[in-house]
């Protein structure tokens, strides 16, 4: 598959209040390590896209395994 038909697939988001550093923090739980934060939901759901485009990319191209939407919970 292609990172295009990888971010076109339904991976979970996870947007929780941040209260550290204040404001959001997000994560795909189905894609280890995908995580980013923002000060707002606005902010945190744009970040969350481009670090998932950005480890779909990184695990592409490292030939790592790329797990499907729904396998962690």
């Amino acid at each position: 598959m292609t990172v295009d038909e990888y971010m076109a697939l339904p991976y979970r988001l996870e947007i929780v209040p941040d209260p550290y550093e204040g404001g959001y923090a997000a994560r795909y739980p189905d894609l280890p390590g995908c995580i980013t934060t923002g000060e707002t939901i606005e902010a945190v759901r744009k970040n969350a896209e481009d670090a998932k485009r950005a480890w779909l990319e990184a695990a592409t191209e490292d030939g790592s395994a790329i797990a499907m939407p729904g396998t962690h919970k």
